[in-house]
């Protein structure tokens, strides 16, 4: 065998070394995204629970429900509040209007419990759904959903977090939306387990929720995400024919996810909170 020869099979060997060790990496990879066990369920007023939940520092739950609107943004046009969340003391919440709405709403309450609210007005070809918000985890960033089936979820400047979002009275524009590569339906609420993912409550026919994977922690600019389906939300009732997925909460402390379910009439006065824990 020449010398030549000789390099070439060194060179194909470690070529094939390397396919090899790619291999392993992304089955390691692949294996390494998290599981979740079902570990109970609980159940909430649907009037005052059913379109969300949020966990707070002390692991107690937040909820909210139509019921759960103040008479004053009521009669100031916001009828529906989506599935809020709770950062660094805040609570955030996403309203929107009726079928004639020109802006969506987000509510910034203190820990002190003052309300400040922040009005987006819709851009071109923006739906005037608010399903939900959601804060990264630095605080900075505030994500949104629309309604129907898209592949972008929206993100604002955080109000009171942000030092670039403007204040009260002002327009809160837009920043980067997230790009998905593939379309998704009917999201109802999301929330990050960590800088570059988001878990997102689908109410699809098949009601899942759903793994979105960032491919880099936002920061104001565009950002690309891959889907996943996690799991099926179970359909438990003694009541038959369609249920709604609703509000979906992670808790990074205790490492606890929790997604609704409302079941159909006349069940659907009782909202069911499903627990699961991180594997």
């Amino acid at each position: 065998m020449t010398r030549h020869k000789k390099r070439h099979k060194r060179r194909s060997a470690l070529t094939l070394a390397t396919a090899l060790g790619a291999l392993t990496l992304g089955a390691t990879t692949a294996s390494a995204a998290p599981t979740w066990t079902e570990t109970g369920t609980s159940h909430v007023n649907s009037l005052t629970g059913s379109q969300g939940l949020a966990s707070r520092a002390d692991g107690t739950l937040l909820y909210r429900g139509l019921g759960s609107i103040p008479l004053s943004l009521r009669v100031a046009g916001w009828t529906h509040v989506g599935d809020p969340d709770v950062a660094q003391g805040y609570t955030f919440d996403a309203y929107q209007g009726g079928d004639s709405a020109t802006s969506k709403m987000f509510a910034a309450t203190s820990p002190s419990g003052k309300r400040t609210t922040y009005e987006h007005a819709l851009d071109p070809g923006e739906l005037l759904n608010n399903s939900f918000a959601s804060v990264s985890p630095d605080g900075q960033w505030l994500v949104s959903g629309e309604w129907g089936t898209g592949d972008t979820l929206q993100v604002f400047p955080t109000p009171v977090l942000n030092p670039s979002a403007p204040g009260p009275g002002s327009d809160l524009p837009q920043s980067g939306r997230i790009s998905l590569d593939k379309p998704v339906t009917n999201i109802q609420g999301c929330d990050f387990t960590d800088a570059t993912h988001l878990l997102c409550s689908s109410d699809a026919a098949t009601k899942e929720v759903l793994d979105i994977a960032l491919d880099r922690p936002l920061d104001g600019a565009p950002v690309t995400a891959h889907v996943t389906t996690a799991f099926a939300i179970p359909q438990r009732s003694v009541c038959k024919g369609t249920f709604e997925s609703e509000g979906i909460d992670y808790d990074t402390t205790r490492k606890t996810l929790r997604v609704e379910m409302v079941p159909p009439a006349p069940c659907l006065v009782t909202t069911a909170v499903i627990a699961y824990a991180r594997g």
